[in-house]
């Protein structure tokens, strides 16, 4: 069994990048019994699983994904402070705040 790598075994995020685009674009020739093939796999699903890479889209479908990240954690986190805050503190932060 192959042992699993980080970011940093591979040389760094954009060699780990090109190695999966390689290993993408030989897929028909691969032997998945092959240890540094398994390792490079399991080890960006790991590293995937573990939140240290994320997968993007490119152009208008990424932004609309980001931003529907942000909506999601601002109605999750929304009211979390509520309380926190003195009556009145909102308006007096306002005032100090420069335009």
């Amino acid at each position: 069994m192959a042992t699993l790598a980080s970011i940093a075994d591979f040389g760094g995020l954009e060699s780990l990048r090109e190695r999966i685009d390689e290993l993408w674009e030989r897929r028909a020739e691969l032997d998945d019994r092959d240890p540094a093939v398994q390792a490079s796999v399991l080890s960006v699903i790991e590293l995937l699983d573990r939140g240290r890479l994320r997968v993007a889209a490119v152009g208008r479908d990424a932004i609309e994904h980001e931003a529907t990240d942000r909506a999601r954690a601002v109605e999750e986190t929304s009211g979390a402070l509520s309380g926190v805050y003195a009556p009145g503190e909102l308006e007096r932060l306002r005032e100090d705040w420069p335009e």
